[in-house]
């Protein structure tokens, strides 16, 4: 990257702090002693199938441990991971793909999904940027909006320029 493309993100790094806050301080104030349950604080890693979830939880994590496979629906319950960020350890939860209108094994794994951002202290709901916002997505954000739990969106499968204009849209 040039120093002009360097630049433009810097910009959009910062613009993203300023409306979202920023992700460092937030996973300090989690970290901080407060009136909760002791143990580590706790992110849970929602989204609908197929969008990267478990992807990103090895990113976080920092290695290959969470099962990845091109096709949806490979992680159908919760799966939870010790991470540090920064020097602060917390634990991850992976979940399988949330779809509200689904019946059988899909609405349990939603269940799980859903139990998982209970047990968070914060949550990522990952969205597939090539795809943009879903009716899905939507109103996966109603839960999450009423589950009162801080949320980073996050956009994923942007791996082009072209990609990377379009997934800036999620922010408006």
């Amino acid at each position: 990257m040039d120093g002009a493309e360097d630049l433009g993100l810097e910009a959009a790094l910062a613009a993203a702090r300023g409306e979202f806050g920023d992700f460092d301080s937030a996973l300090a104030e989690l970290t901080q002693p407060g009136d909760g349950e002791p143990g580590l604080p706790v992110l849970a890693v929602v989204g609908r199938p197929n969008v990267g979830k478990s992807t990103l939880v090895n990113r976080i994590i920092g290695r290959r441990e969470a099962v990845v496979e091109d096709v949806p629906g490979v992680t159908r319950d919760r799966v939870t991971y010790e991470a540090e960020w920064n020097s602060k350890r917390f634990m991850v939860i992976d979940t399988g793909g949330w779809d509200l209108k689904v019946r059988g094994l899909q609405a349990q794994i939603a269940a799980q999904a859903e139990r998982a951002v209970s047990d968070a202290d914060a949550v990522v709901f990952v969205v597939d940027a090539r795809v943009g916002a879903t009716d899905t997505d939507e109103a996966v954000v109603k839960v999450l909006r009423r589950s009162g739990k801080p949320v980073l969106l996050v956009a994923n499968k942007v791996d082009d320029r072209a990609t990377e204009i379009e997934a800036t849209k999620l922010w408006s």
